[in-house]
Protein backbone atom coordinates (compact mmCIF):
# COMPACT_ATOMS: atom_id res chain seq x y z
CA UNK A 1 0.00 0.00 0.00
CA UNK A 2 1.29 3.44 -0.74
CA UNK A 3 0.70 7.00 0.70
CA UNK A 4 -1.22 7.69 -2.06
CA UNK A 5 -3.44 4.17 -2.02
CA UNK A 6 -3.57 5.15 2.08
CA UNK A 7 -5.18 8.50 1.32
CA UNK A 8 -7.66 7.16 -1.27
CA UNK A 9 -8.33 4.66 1.74
CA UNK A 10 -9.00 7.60 3.75
CA UNK A 11 -11.83 9.32 1.95
CA UNK A 12 -13.37 5.83 0.85
CA UNK A 13 -16.40 5.85 3.20
CA UNK A 14 -16.49 1.99 2.31
CA UNK A 15 -13.04 1.32 2.89
CA UNK A 16 -12.09 -2.24 3.46
CA UNK A 17 -10.41 -2.83 6.94
CA UNK A 18 -6.87 -3.27 6.98
CA UNK A 19 -3.92 -5.35 9.36
CA UNK A 20 -1.25 -2.87 11.32
CA UNK A 21 1.68 -5.35 12.28
CA UNK A 22 3.28 -4.09 15.10
CA UNK A 23 6.82 -3.81 15.57
CA UNK A 24 8.41 -3.24 18.70
CA UNK A 25 12.12 -1.93 18.94
CA UNK A 26 12.30 -1.80 22.81
CA UNK A 27 13.58 -4.00 25.15
CA UNK A 28 10.34 -4.25 27.70
CA UNK A 29 6.80 -4.07 25.66
CA UNK A 30 4.53 -6.15 27.36
CA UNK A 31 4.68 -9.24 24.43
CA UNK A 32 7.94 -9.35 22.68
CA UNK A 33 10.10 -6.95 24.86
CA UNK A 34 13.91 -7.63 23.30
CA UNK A 35 13.04 -9.80 20.85
CA UNK A 36 13.67 -6.65 18.12
CA UNK A 37 15.69 -4.56 20.35
CA UNK A 38 18.86 -5.04 17.72
CA UNK A 39 18.08 -3.12 14.16
CA UNK A 40 19.06 -6.23 12.24
CA UNK A 41 16.31 -8.32 14.18
CA UNK A 42 13.36 -5.83 13.88
CA UNK A 43 14.02 -5.45 10.29
CA UNK A 44 13.68 -9.23 10.02
CA UNK A 45 10.41 -9.39 11.72
CA UNK A 46 9.35 -5.96 9.83
CA UNK A 47 9.85 -8.08 6.49
CA UNK A 48 7.92 -11.11 7.41
CA UNK A 49 5.20 -9.29 8.92
CA UNK A 50 4.68 -7.80 5.49
CA UNK A 51 5.04 -10.86 3.71
CA UNK A 52 2.83 -12.35 6.44
CA UNK A 53 0.38 -9.68 5.09
CA UNK A 54 0.36 -6.70 7.07
CA UNK A 55 -0.38 -3.46 4.99
CA UNK A 56 1.26 -0.88 7.74
CA UNK A 57 3.85 -1.41 9.91
CA UNK A 58 3.75 0.11 13.56
CA UNK A 59 7.36 1.16 14.94
CA UNK A 60 7.59 2.04 18.19
CA UNK A 61 11.01 2.69 20.21
CA UNK A 62 9.16 3.36 23.57
CA UNK A 63 7.26 0.86 25.18
CA UNK A 64 3.39 1.74 26.73
CA UNK A 65 2.84 -1.49 28.59
CA UNK A 66 1.51 -0.95 32.14
CA UNK A 67 3.83 0.35 34.29
CA UNK A 68 6.13 1.10 31.90
CA UNK A 69 8.66 4.35 32.20
CA UNK A 70 9.43 7.13 29.95
CA UNK A 71 11.94 6.35 27.14
CA UNK A 72 14.00 9.77 26.58
CA UNK A 73 13.50 11.37 23.15
CA UNK A 74 17.21 10.62 21.81
CA UNK A 75 17.05 7.07 22.95
CA UNK A 76 13.86 6.54 21.01
CA UNK A 77 15.40 8.42 17.71
CA UNK A 78 18.30 6.02 18.45
CA UNK A 79 16.06 2.77 18.48
CA UNK A 80 13.55 3.42 15.84
CA UNK A 81 15.80 5.82 13.04
CA UNK A 82 17.84 2.50 11.34
CA UNK A 83 14.99 0.36 11.15
CA UNK A 84 12.42 2.15 9.42
CA UNK A 85 15.42 3.58 7.05
CA UNK A 86 16.21 -0.16 6.48
CA UNK A 87 12.58 -0.66 6.02
CA UNK A 88 11.78 1.82 3.67
CA UNK A 89 14.43 0.99 1.57
CA UNK A 90 13.84 -2.89 1.27
CA UNK A 91 10.05 -2.64 1.32
CA UNK A 92 9.82 0.73 -1.18
CA UNK A 93 6.38 1.82 -1.58
CA UNK A 94 4.69 -1.59 -1.39
CA UNK A 95 3.91 -1.66 3.13
CA UNK A 96 3.41 1.75 5.09
CA UNK A 97 5.07 2.79 8.00
CA UNK A 98 3.66 4.21 11.19
CA UNK A 99 5.74 5.96 14.28
CA UNK A 100 4.36 4.88 17.56
CA UNK A 101 5.56 7.94 19.74
CA UNK A 102 4.26 10.55 21.80
CA UNK A 103 6.94 13.10 21.14
CA UNK A 104 7.45 15.40 17.96
CA UNK A 105 10.95 15.35 17.65
CA UNK A 106 10.53 11.22 17.51
CA UNK A 107 7.82 11.82 14.84
CA UNK A 108 9.49 14.32 13.07
CA UNK A 109 12.80 12.29 12.44
CA UNK A 110 10.47 8.70 11.65
CA UNK A 111 8.88 10.69 9.08
CA UNK A 112 11.82 12.19 7.57
CA UNK A 113 13.76 8.65 7.47
CA UNK A 114 10.29 7.85 5.49
CA UNK A 115 7.21 6.68 7.91
CA UNK A 116 3.97 7.91 6.76
CA UNK A 117 1.48 7.72 9.41
CA UNK A 118 1.54 9.27 13.58
CA UNK A 119 -0.08 6.88 16.06
CA UNK A 120 0.10 8.73 19.12
CA UNK A 121 -1.49 7.29 22.33
CA UNK A 122 -1.36 10.70 24.31
CA UNK A 123 -3.72 11.93 21.16
CA UNK A 124 -1.28 15.26 21.15
CA UNK A 125 -1.52 15.94 24.48
CA UNK A 126 2.09 14.71 25.93
CA UNK A 127 3.37 17.15 22.97
CA UNK A 128 2.05 20.22 21.80
CA UNK A 129 4.13 20.38 18.84
CA UNK A 130 2.51 16.95 17.80
CA UNK A 131 -0.45 18.23 15.91
CA UNK A 132 0.93 20.72 14.28
CA UNK A 133 4.00 18.68 12.84
CA UNK A 134 0.85 16.35 11.73
CA UNK A 135 -0.77 19.42 10.19
CA UNK A 136 2.69 20.58 8.54
CA UNK A 137 3.93 17.33 6.89
CA UNK A 138 0.60 16.36 5.89
CA UNK A 139 0.76 12.92 7.84
CA UNK A 140 -2.23 11.23 8.87
CA UNK A 141 -2.54 10.91 12.89
CA UNK A 142 -4.16 7.95 15.38
CA UNK A 143 -5.32 9.91 17.94
CA UNK A 144 -6.16 7.73 21.19
CA UNK A 145 -8.17 7.38 24.64
CA UNK A 146 -5.55 6.69 28.09
CA UNK A 147 -6.65 7.56 31.17
CA UNK A 148 -3.41 8.67 33.31
CA UNK A 149 0.25 7.36 31.68
CA UNK A 150 1.37 3.91 30.90
CA UNK A 151 3.06 4.11 33.95
CA UNK A 152 -0.48 4.79 36.15
CA UNK A 153 -3.12 3.69 34.04
CA UNK A 154 -3.95 0.56 35.19
CA UNK A 155 -3.75 1.81 38.89
CA UNK A 156 -7.53 1.65 39.69
CA UNK A 157 -8.99 3.40 36.42
CA UNK A 158 -12.34 4.81 37.24
CA UNK A 159 -15.31 6.31 34.90
CA UNK A 160 -19.03 7.17 35.45
CA UNK A 161 -19.40 6.21 31.87
CA UNK A 162 -16.83 4.70 29.68
CA UNK A 163 -17.85 5.16 26.63
CA UNK A 164 -19.56 8.37 26.98
CA UNK A 165 -16.20 9.61 28.73
CA UNK A 166 -13.94 7.83 25.40
CA UNK A 167 -15.95 9.32 23.07
CA UNK A 168 -15.91 12.74 24.55
CA UNK A 169 -12.26 12.56 24.70
CA UNK A 170 -11.93 11.76 20.75
CA UNK A 171 -13.96 14.10 20.08
CA UNK A 172 -12.41 16.59 22.42
CA UNK A 173 -9.23 15.71 20.37
CA UNK A 174 -10.67 16.04 17.57
CA UNK A 175 -11.39 19.59 17.96
CA UNK A 176 -7.83 19.89 19.14
CA UNK A 177 -6.48 18.16 15.58
CA UNK A 178 -9.03 20.02 13.19
CA UNK A 179 -7.99 23.58 14.69
CA UNK A 180 -4.24 22.34 14.46
CA UNK A 181 -4.48 22.06 10.69
CA UNK A 182 -4.96 18.54 10.37
CA UNK A 183 -7.17 17.52 7.54
CA UNK A 184 -10.01 16.35 8.40
CA UNK A 185 -9.73 12.73 6.68
CA UNK A 186 -6.68 12.48 7.85
CA UNK A 187 -7.69 12.15 11.93
CA UNK A 188 -8.32 8.34 12.48
CA UNK A 189 -9.68 7.27 16.13
CA UNK A 190 -8.25 4.88 18.84
CA UNK A 191 -10.16 3.94 22.20
CA UNK A 192 -7.43 3.10 23.62
CA UNK A 193 -8.54 -0.82 24.42
CA UNK A 194 -6.20 -1.76 27.74
CA UNK A 195 -4.87 1.72 28.47
CA UNK A 196 -6.36 2.69 31.78
CA UNK A 197 -9.39 0.60 31.59
CA UNK A 198 -10.40 -2.35 33.67
CA UNK A 199 -11.43 -5.68 32.07
CA UNK A 200 -15.43 -4.43 32.30
CA UNK A 201 -14.54 -1.39 30.58
CA UNK A 202 -12.59 -2.81 27.52
CA UNK A 203 -15.87 -4.87 26.97
CA UNK A 204 -18.19 -2.00 27.13
CA UNK A 205 -16.19 0.29 24.72
CA UNK A 206 -16.06 -3.08 22.06
CA UNK A 207 -19.79 -3.70 22.95
CA UNK A 208 -20.26 -0.34 22.19
CA UNK A 209 -17.89 0.05 19.01
CA UNK A 210 -20.64 2.08 16.43
CA UNK A 211 -20.57 4.44 19.20
CA UNK A 212 -17.22 5.22 18.25
CA UNK A 213 -17.39 4.53 14.07
CA UNK A 214 -20.47 6.82 14.57
CA UNK A 215 -18.18 10.31 14.63
CA UNK A 216 -16.81 9.76 11.28
CA UNK A 217 -13.36 8.76 11.39
CA UNK A 218 -11.79 5.46 10.46
CA UNK A 219 -11.76 3.67 13.98
CA UNK A 220 -8.36 1.72 15.05
CA UNK A 221 -8.63 -1.11 17.50
CA UNK A 222 -5.55 -2.97 19.19
CA UNK A 223 -6.75 -6.01 21.05
CA UNK A 224 -3.93 -8.00 20.27
CA UNK A 225 -2.47 -10.09 22.85
CA UNK A 226 -3.63 -8.06 25.85
CA UNK A 227 -4.08 -8.48 29.56
CA UNK A 228 -8.22 -8.27 29.43
CA UNK A 229 -8.14 -11.22 27.16
CA UNK A 230 -6.02 -13.20 29.90
CA UNK A 231 -8.78 -12.50 32.01
CA UNK A 232 -11.50 -13.98 30.32
CA UNK A 233 -9.17 -17.06 28.30
CA UNK A 234 -6.86 -18.01 31.45
CA UNK A 235 -3.84 -17.40 28.76
CA UNK A 236 -0.97 -16.02 31.37
CA UNK A 237 1.62 -16.10 28.39
CA UNK A 238 0.53 -13.56 25.58
CA UNK A 239 2.07 -15.53 22.73
CA UNK A 240 -0.74 -18.06 23.69
CA UNK A 241 -3.67 -15.32 23.63
CA UNK A 242 -3.98 -15.95 19.20
CA UNK A 243 -7.36 -17.61 19.77
CA UNK A 244 -8.65 -15.16 21.99
CA UNK A 245 -7.28 -12.36 20.14
CA UNK A 246 -8.53 -13.57 16.93
CA UNK A 247 -12.60 -13.78 18.95
CA UNK A 248 -11.98 -10.13 19.53
CA UNK A 249 -10.54 -9.01 16.17
CA UNK A 250 -13.57 -11.17 14.70
CA UNK A 251 -16.05 -8.75 16.98
CA UNK A 252 -13.80 -5.44 15.78
CA UNK A 253 -13.93 -5.75 12.33
CA UNK A 254 -17.78 -6.93 11.98
CA UNK A 255 -18.54 -4.02 13.86
CA UNK A 256 -16.95 -1.22 11.63
CA UNK A 257 -13.28 -1.05 12.92
CA UNK A 258 -11.32 0.13 10.03
CA UNK A 259 -7.22 -0.75 11.10
CA UNK A 260 -6.72 -3.77 13.20
CA UNK A 261 -3.53 -3.29 14.91
CA UNK A 262 -1.66 -7.25 15.61
CA UNK A 263 1.26 -8.82 16.49
CA UNK A 264 0.30 -12.35 14.62
CA UNK A 265 -0.49 -10.85 10.91
CA UNK A 266 -0.84 -13.94 8.89
CA UNK A 267 -3.95 -15.27 11.17
CA UNK A 268 -5.49 -12.00 12.03
CA UNK A 269 -5.59 -11.27 8.11
CA UNK A 270 -7.45 -14.30 7.47
CA UNK A 271 -9.24 -13.69 10.06
CA UNK A 272 -10.19 -10.10 8.79
CA UNK A 273 -10.33 -11.54 4.87
CA UNK A 274 -13.26 -13.87 6.36
CA UNK A 275 -15.56 -10.98 8.06
CA UNK A 276 -15.14 -9.09 5.32
CA UNK A 277 -16.63 -11.67 3.24
CA UNK A 278 -19.36 -12.50 5.09
CA UNK A 279 -19.94 -8.34 5.07
CA UNK A 280 -19.94 -8.03 1.00
CA UNK A 281 -20.56 -11.70 0.03
CA UNK A 282 -17.50 -11.74 -1.76
CA UNK A 283 -15.16 -14.44 -1.66
CA UNK A 284 -12.32 -12.18 -3.15
CA UNK A 285 -10.45 -8.94 -1.40
CA UNK A 286 -12.05 -6.00 -2.90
Amino acid sequence: MTPADFERWLQDPRRPPLVMGVLNVTPDSFSDGGRYADPAAAVAHGLSLFKAGAQLLDVGGESTRPGAARTPIDEQIRRVIPVIQTLRKDLGDHCLLSIDTTRAPVARAALDAGASIINDISAGLDDPDMLPLAAQRAAPIVLMHMQGTPATMQQNPTYRNVVEEVAAHLKERLAAARAAGVAEHRILLDPGIGFGKKVHHNLELLRHLSQFADIGHPLVLGTSRKGFLARISGETDPHDRLFSTAASVAWCVANQAALIRVHDVEPMSKVVRVIRAIQTGLATPE
